[in-house]
């Protein structure tokens, strides 16, 4: 885990200090942008590991964001994670159908949060 490298796309930044404290407690490096631009411009410069994309982005949702993402073979298959706080099992099922590898409702818990990016880390 001290080797990944996290991008962290969340617009708020009560919510990325929470994800980036989340990571740096298993010694986890990460950068965090606020829109889904921005993310595609670091993706287009950095190496990540994985990705945690809020789904409640301005401009282009998380939704929109992980579809671009599926369409570029250059990150294609980077293991993505949704978060959002306006949790439903319709906005659940809509997001993998998207292409997310797993989904979280906020508040996170850390242990399972961590415990599932691990699982999709390792099986790519």
């Amino acid at each position: 885990m001290d080797k990944w490298h996290v991008l962290i796309v969340e617009d708020e930044i009560d919510g990325q200090e929470v994800v980036e404290a989340i990571l740096g407690y298993f010694n986890i490096s990460a950068d965090a942008v606020g829109t889904a631009e921005d993310a595609l411009h670091l993706l287009n410069q950095n190496q990540y590991t994985a990705a945690v994309i809020d789904l409640g982005l301005p401009g282009m949702d998380g939704i929109e964001l992980i579809s671009a993402m599926r369409n570029d073979s250059t990150y294609a298959q980077l293991p993505c994670v949704a978060i959002t706080a306006f949790h439903s099992s319709q906005l659940k099922q809509q997001a993998l159908a998207a292409g997310f590898d797993a989904y979280f409702a906020k508040p996170l818990d850390d242990t399972s949060f961590v415990r599932e990016l691990d699982r999709i880390i390792s099986r790519n």
